[in-house]
């Protein structure tokens, strides 16, 4: 069940559940300082080229978080498994981002992005899909949350196909536009966008 604010060094999570054969799985709000390390080693490696961060410096990382962390439409998790940092997840409301610029947005659209860290030993079938399960869980479980909207870029194959495992429904490839404000510039781009409605609420 959610719970109340903490970041990831707190020791109360907004977020848990534990994953058969993994451990518990817990999400914290990032912080941009004492988070900044881990993102900045995670967005630096080849593997992460489709998060757009490669080449960016710890300083530019933690500023880049900082501005996350003032919006409220904007929002960064980092998801613990059995208290090691395992991934980076952000959601944002679609109607508040440039995602809205490229199809109908409706009321409870939420948008994800999704970056796994490297596995702290030899990998194990199962291990994304069990930190992705947890994030979309709580999304989902979120008041006003209807539609989960993930826009990875249409190269990364594995992103998308991970999705679709996950139960998102492939939609269009749209452009995203350039976004160039004094706080942030964020590149234009393509993407693949993928939906996935939320169960109803009891």
């Amino acid at each position: 069940m959610p719970a109340a604010h903490r970041n990831a060094t707190g020791l109360r999570p907004l977020y848990s559940r534990t994953a058969d054969g993994f451990g518990l799985i817990t999400l914290h709000r990032v912080d941009p300082a004492a988070d900044a390390g881990v993102i900045h080693r995670w967005v630096s490696e080849e593997r992460a080229r489709f998060w757009g961060m490669a080449g960016a410096d710890l300083e530019l990382v933690r500023e880049v978080y900082e501005d996350l962390d003032r919006r409220d439409t904007h929002h960064a998790f980092l998801a613990l498994l059995d208290g090691v940092p395992a991934a980076l997840f952000q959601s944002y409301d679609c109607a508040a981002d440039r995602v809205s610029e490229c199809y109908p947005v409706r009321p409870g659209d939420i948008g994800v992005h999704l970056l796994i860290g490297p596995p702290s030993g030899p990998p194990r079938p199962g291990h994304t899909a069990a930190l992705l399960d947890a994030f979309l869980s709580y999304l989902c479980g979120l008041p006003g949350t209807r539609r989960l909207v993930a826009d990875p870029d249409p190269a990364n194959r594995k992103a998308v196909a991970r999705l679709e495992r996950a139960g998102f429904v492939r939609g269009p490839e749209v452009g995203l536009p350039e976004i160039d404000l004094p706080e942030v510039r964020i590149p234009a781009k393509r993407a693949r966008l993928l939906f996935l409605d939320a169960p109803p609420r009891p």
